[in-house]
């Protein structure tokens, strides 16, 4: 029997580490089970397990965030897909099937937060919890989520970075690839090993679950060791954290969805005025809170003088 010899998939030329005959899906009876989504729902179990054990520390009812998750998938999945379909119209304008489509990819991160977002608010306004501090809690699962959750991208081989030689330059097999988003920078670069094409790029999601791990451990940190100044101070420093790498990771990308013809990045944009915004927010919130904390702390002097 001729044993055909295995082939490097993806490889990290500057750490010499490599990885031949990268799987996406193995079979189980008959049906394929794709590694894709075996990540994405460990993902979700972990986001799960970190909100309800923070609920327990902060006096919550960890069972409305098992219940909110139910409801936050679904919105999540559709927020994500319409966000995506928006910004990729051309693709789908003659083919509006194709938008049902979810095998063929195509869900965009900040979509499935803003849908996951919307739900969790009006879910706490339906329990009579307070919205904020729901979500201040549930930002720490959604982080640990993406945190593990862009290693998906890893075995997919996609949302990778234009070309770099940098410590943690990965090369990665072409016929295995999306050729569309394969630059010209990124052919002017190529080369061949053992007969296989390899273009080498920014390892994009390694660098963004690693920065959403940072993110998670400061989240973790104020929500457990620091007194927050108010409700919804957790959320705004996620959302003020993330949009900041990503602002920085998405203008390493090659597949960016883009506003019309501008060459502008939509996530690139929206995670700016993210940053500026949560910042700014921030800065009302804990000023507001200190003027507060004084005038609380003045009041049993007022009355002795009265």
């Amino acid at each position: 029997m001729n044993l055909v010899p295995a082939t490097t998939d993806i490889w990290f030329v500057n750490l010499g580490l490599k990885i031949q005959d990268m799987k996406r899906s193995f079979s189980v009876f008959g049906f394929d089970i794709y590694f894709y989504g075996v990540i994405i729902a460990l993902s979700v179990l972990l986001g799960l397990f970190v909100a309800t054990r923070l609920a327990k520390k902060t006096g919550q009812n960890p069972e409305h965030y098992m219940e909110l998750l139910v409801y936050a998938l679904i919105f999540a999945i559709v927020g994500a897909r319409l966000y995506y379909v928006i910004f990729s119209w051309e693709n789908y304008k003659d083919d509006l099937l194709q938008i049902f489509n979810l095998r063929a990819g195509g869900l965009a991160i900040y979509g499935g937060v803003i849908g996951g977002v919307l739900t969790a608010w009006i879910y706490s306004k339906k329990k009579k919890l307070n919205p904020l501090l729901v979500l201040d809690t549930g930002c720490c699962g959604l982080i640990a989520g993406q945190c593990s959750g862009r290693w998906s991208n890893f075995v997919n081989m996609e949302a990778f970075g234009d070309y770099t030689n940098g410590p943690l330059a990965m090369a990665l097999n072409m016929d295995k690839l999306n050729l569309r988003n394969v630059t010209e920078t990124h052919l002017a670069h190529s080369f061949v090993s053992d007969g296989v094409s390899y273009i080498q790029v920014h390892p994009t999601f390694l660098y963004e679950s690693l920065w959403s791990f940072m993110t998670l451990c400061i989240l973790l940190f104020f929500s457990t060791k620091m007194k927050k100044k108010f409700q919804g101070q957790i959320f705004l420093m996620y959302l003020a954290l993330y949009g900041l790498g990503r602002f920085w990771i998405e203008g390493l990308r090659t597949d960016q969805l883009q506003i019309g013809n501008t060459g502008l990045a939509v996530s690139q944009l929206l995670s700016g005025v993210l940053v500026i915004v949560s910042l700014t927010l921030i800065a009302v919130g804990v000023r507001k809170a200190g003027r507060q904390s004084t005038a609380t702390a003045s009041l049993p002097q007022e009355k002795e003088e009265a």
